[in-house]
């Protein structure tokens, strides 16, 4: 059995004069990330590796969430193919996981998210929101075996306003 938590960055501003893969977070982003994962805090999540994109907004809402879920850092990665958007890459991601890793957290870019939270969860979410939790289990022993799975919890941050 293999479980997935998947997070959508949270909300980033267009404030700054800066390149995509650079955009900060805006203050409803910081507020929202730290809302939802000190919620889930309690929920006695297990994580065995955290992968990220590295665009600023992915990294930095990684970093709120493994800090709020004490997470430690050695198991967090920055992997530049989950700045995608389309969900091709996401899914080449999973699939290359080594197997011993039961329970994967990553942080990724919509379309990519819901794209694919559609395609193997249980669930239909017409769009997962900024700093949007989904959780599927998988029926599998290795990740390369990816198939359908089973959606067990979806946490965003409009159920906890």
């Amino acid at each position: 059995m293999k479980k997935l938590i998947i997070v959508r960055h949270a909300k980033s501003s267009w404030k700054h004069n800066v390149i995509d893969h650079e955009r900060p977070l805006n203050e409803r982003g910081f507020k929202d990330a730290n809302l939802v994962s000190e919620n889930l805090k309690g929920s006695g999540l297990k994580v065995d590796l955290v992968l990220s994109s590295d665009a600023m907004r992915a990294k930095t809402t990684a970093n709120i969430f493994t800090s709020n879920l004490n997470i430690d850092e050695s198991i967090v990665r920055l992997n530049h193919d989950l700045y995608d958007f389309s969900g091709s890459h996401l899914i080449e991601v999973i699939k290359s996981c080594d197997d011993s890793v039961d329970a994967l957290m990553i942080f990724g870019h919509n379309h990519a998210i819901t794209a694919f939270v559609n395609t193997y969860g249980s669930s239909r979410i017409d769009n997962v929101p900024t700093s949007g939790v989904v959780v599927i289990e998988f029926d599998i022993v290795n990740w390369k075996s990816l198939n359908q799975g089973k959606t067990i919890q979806t946490l965003f941050p409009r159920d906890l306003k």
